[in-house]
């Protein structure tokens, strides 16, 4: 049986930014009902430990969000958010203090991403306020992401609006170094105990109308991770947004099934070659990060 350290449930396909980063989706708006979600844990629960409210959309905005944490603790999971942390202050009361909540990730990048953002400090504030209580309440572990470095690290402008991010970041952690000095791309930095930053460059989402290249390379999905979008549609990986991939739907027929269907069997297979049979894997960038390319 296939056990996954990460598994991704789209909670919602709502977003209330419009990030340069991150095309929106085409599918339809809505929210998991509750019995949708106890259904889709049901079916996972013998292949993972670890949930991520994560795909597309905003996890904060579903409006039961409490429920679906308390829903998760009863079923024996631990749940990872991440989130552009733009509504936490209304949101922190359904959050703190949540046995289910393991880890809330903080999508920084997005305030820039946003061309409508106003405001930095008061929406760095924020996130700092709830991180401060929420990790002196309970184990919670926070990773503040800041990924928009582009690949020369050159872009002026880019590095000057992380340094006014990262300057309330060191003062709220009272570092006595520039955190820019001590990060490198693609992994992170202690800031206090159970609390990171991770700076990393800019990642494209797969598109079909990507170009295409040889597509050697490996990638985890369906290794160590798989996902549902809102509407219970399996894909492969956190970077099917669009459920291009599809390989069945959970509502239709059982998840342990579809992973073991012909399509998920010739992904898997394929990636053991190190080569993408797919075609959105052929036009991803991802798979190069593990060699093979």
């Amino acid at each position: 049986m296939k056990k996954f350290k990460k598994f991704y449930i789209e909670t919602t396909s709502i977003c209330n930014l419009s990030c340069s980063f991150c095309p929106p989706t085409q599918r339809q708006a809505r929210f998991i009902a509750l019995e949708e979600f106890k259904h889709i844990l049901d079916e996972i629960k013998p292949h993972t430990d670890y949930i991520y409210f994560h795909l597309k959309g905003e996890p904060l905005l579903h409006p039961k969000i409490d429920q679906l944490l308390d829903i998760s603790e009863e079923k024996g999971f631990k749940v990872n958010i991440t989130t552009n942390g733009t509504l936490i202050r209304k949101a922190a009361p359904k959050l703190l203090g949540k046995p289910a909540l393991r880890q809330m990730n903080f999508s920084l990048h997005s305030f820039d991403g946003h061309e409508g953002s106003v405001d930095r400090e008061g929406y760095i504030q924020s996130v700092l306020s709830f991180v401060r209580e929420a990790t002196s309440i309970s184990d919670m572990l926070v990773s503040f992401r800041l990924w928009n470095l582009t690949q020369d690290n050159e872009t002026n402008l880019q590095r000057s609006r992380n340094r006014e991010t990262l300057a309330m970041i060191e003062k709220e952690f009272n570092l006595d170094y520039k955190i820019e000095e001590r990060v490198v791309p693609g992994s992170g930095v202690k800031l206090a105990e159970r609390i990171y930053l991770n700076q990393d460059h800019e990642f494209e989402w797969p598109s079909l109308h990507a170009k295409e290249d040889e597509g050697r390379g490996f990638c985890h999905a369906l290794r160590n991770q798989a996902g549902i979008l809102v509407d219970g549609t399996v894909v492969p990986c956190c970077l099917d947004g669009e459920g291009i991939i599809n390989l069945g739907n959970v509502h239709q027929a059982p998840f342990s099934e579809i992973i073991e269907g012909e399509r998920a069997n010739r992904l898997y297979d394929g990636f053991s070659r190190r080569t993408a049979v797919e075609e959105l894997c052929r036009k991803c960038g991802y798979r190069k990060r593990f060699g093979g390319a």
